[in-house]
């Protein structure tokens, strides 16, 4: 049912995630500040090298936050790519919370067309295909058997039953601008469930139904997006950019995105 490209991501994030765990598990994380300040750790850099060792069997180019000093004149030629962010929410590794994920998509065309969103702590995983659909699935890692993923997942988006409008939005970036959206949306919709949580799951909390906005003032990467907003169209969803009023593209000269909001 599903290509051997998505079959291939699925394989890559899980392969990561069973080092990500080793070293979640462990009290040496080797913590190292980059540039922005944002913090990195042995895992980020264990994770980047499987998966880029697996993803280059498809001999599509891979852009990843690890390995982001690719120059834009060598990208812009990239009709296919994969984007990769080998741990979404370093911070929330740090912390041990769980609320972390390992993102892989597949871009076609700037437009993402196949997204994996997994989080190793509690096995959830994410996963689309256009003109497929978008679907999630709990794992076991460590005993995870491919033939048995289409059968045991679930198509996304599930029935919840939220008796409020409900928003998601980050834990470690919640910015004046998102309290004042949130704000307005209490005038237009009465009772409205806030909900904060790390990484990419707030995209698929959307796809999933759990939430039914997610709006992002503050600053992203195409690495932090990408494959949730594959998983978040191929449910019906939208992820909108800011500035241009249109679906989110990938691949662009500036790697840091504009505002933009999930719905």
């Amino acid at each position: 049912m599903f290509s051997e490209l998505t079959q291939l991501a699925i394989k890559a994030a899980i392969e990561a995630s069973k080092d990500i765990l080793i070293i979640y598990q462990s009290d040496d994380f080797e913590i190292e500040n980059k540039e922005d300040n944002s913090p990195l750790t042995k895992a980020d850099k264990a994770a980047h090298k499987i998966i880029s060792s697996i993803l280059q069997e498809s001999k599509i180019p891979i852009l990843s936050e690890e390995g982001k000093s690719i120059p834009y004149e060598t990208r812009k030629y990239w009709n296919k790519l994969w984007i990769v962010d080998p741990i979404d929410g370093t911070k929330e590794f740090i912390k041990r919370n769980g609320e972390f994920t390992v993102n892989i998509s597949l871009i076609e065309n700037n437009k993402p067309i196949i997204g994996v969103v997994l989080a190793p702590a509690s096995g959830a995983l994410y996963f689309s295909e256009k003109n497929i659909g978008a679907f999630k699935s709990v794992i076991n890692i460590d005993f995870f058997n491919p033939e048995n993923l289409l059968a045991e997942a679930l198509p996304l988006p599930l029935k919840h039953k939220n008796q409020a409008y409900t928003v998601v939005a980050s834990r470690s970036h919640l910015s004046k601008e998102t309290e004042a959206y949130v704000e307005d949306l209490r005038t237009k919709h009465g009772e409205v469930k806030f909900i904060s949580i790390g990484s990419s799951l707030k995209l698929c909390m959307v796809a999933e139904g759990k939430a039914n906005c997610y709006p992002r003032f503050a600053p992203t990467m195409e690495w932090d997006t990408a494959a949730g907003q594959a998983i978040c169209e191929a449910a019906g969803f939208q992820v909108i950019d800011f500035k241009t009023k249109k679906s989110m593209k990938y691949n662009r000269e500036q790697l840091l995105n504009n505002w933009f909001t999930v719905l």
